[in-house]
């Protein structure tokens, strides 16, 4: 589903900022992406503070639960304190996406733009599809712990313009990019090619354990087990290959630059592939603005099948130890 390792080299990329970015992606205080563009990570997913310091700007998604404080605090520190922004706009409503929108609407009492698609999940209407933890890989375990719910933002949120302009972003347009979620989106900046690709694709490997810890950067395909669209997937990828962008900041992994990045999106595009199995490879889930109308059937988990067998084992074995321990015991 990724680039080929030889059209990634670790040699090649750089992050965009510079390489202090990658060594302080942890830190809770915004890093410079480009002019006007700054990301802050909450904890495995980034948001985005679109805008130069101490001037107007605008929200780009909002993390996971909890984090409306660490983001207060990086708008303090980078437009200046009680500085609202003029509008959050949401790629998507997941929960690492949308996580803090009602802290933070409720605060800031601003405009949030998300596509018509998207409004079921965020006015109650509807859940998203089930994840599909079965296609193996890091983030499909974790997915079993995440949540699929919508939420309720009834009274705040708005549909986009349908002309791809937003408002309050002057030199932005927003696409349709669906796939991972029936109503994505993603923002391109034309004057200096800079793409928010939400998680249209992500800049590095969700589905390898070690880049979990390294966040190895390179390009690869949406989060697998919460993609549940995979030829609108592709069609979306292969669209953006189209802007070829000079910076490419997703909503996971390190944002990116490098030479030559338009052509090696054009190659992710045509090598995108959906997972060799699992619930969403063959059939979409069906969706409407009514919100979802079907979804495959589950594949079957192994996993509780595992972990029986393996309690099963642990306590037989601890049953005979203790066992051969007493039988010790009453010799004496």
């Amino acid at each position: 589903m990724s680039i080929s390792p030889s059209a990634r080299s670790p040699e090649d990329v750089t992050v965009a900022s510079g390489p202090d970015v990658a060594s302080s992606r942890n830190h809770l205080s915004p890093q410079e992406v480009a002019p006007g563009i700054a990301y802050l990570t909450t904890l495995f997913v980034n948001l985005y503070l679109v805008g130069e310091p101490g001037s107007p700007w605008v929200l780009v998604d909002t993390g996971l639960p909890h984090s409306a404080h660490a983001i207060r605090r990086a708008a303090a520190a980078r437009f200046g304190e009680g500085r609202a922004p003029e509008a959050i706009v949401l790629t998507h409503g997941h929960f690492d996406h949308a996580g803090s929108i009602i802290d933070l609407a409720a605060t800031w009492n601003v405009p949030v733009y998300a596509h018509p698609l998207e409004m079921p999940y965020l006015t109650g209407k509807s859940d998203y599809p089930p994840q599909d933890p079965t296609i193996g890989g890091a983030i499909a375990f974790l997915s079993r712990f995440f949540p699929h719910n919508g939420i309720n933002i009834a009274g705040t949120v708005r549909a986009l313009p349908a002309d791809g302009t937003i408002p309050e972003m002057p030199g932005w347009t927003w696409l349709h990019t669906p796939g991972h979620t029936a109503g994505h989106i993603s923002l391109f900046r034309q004057a200096d090619g800079v793409l928010l690709s939400g998680d249209a694709l992500t800049t590095m490997d969700l589905d390898s354990w070690s880049a979990q810890v390294t966040e190895r950067q390179e390009l690869d395909g949406p989060p697998t087990p919460l993609t549940t669209d995979w030829d609108a997937a592709r069609d979306s990828v292969e669209r953006l290959s189209h802007l070829y962008p000079s910076v490419i900041a997703a909503g996971h992994g390190v944002p990116i630059a490098f030479s030559g990045v338009g052509e090696r999106l054009v190659h992710l595009a045509s090598h995108l592939t959906p997972p060799l199995g699992g619930r969403y490879a063959d059939q979409p889930a069906m969706t409407d603005e009514s919100g979802v109308v079907s979804v495959p059937p589950p594949v079957p988990d192994p996993l509780p099948t595992y972990l029986a067998i393996a309690a099963t084992v642990l306590g037989i074995t601890a049953a005979a130890f203790y066992e051969k321990r007493n039988r010790r015991q009453r010799s004496y």
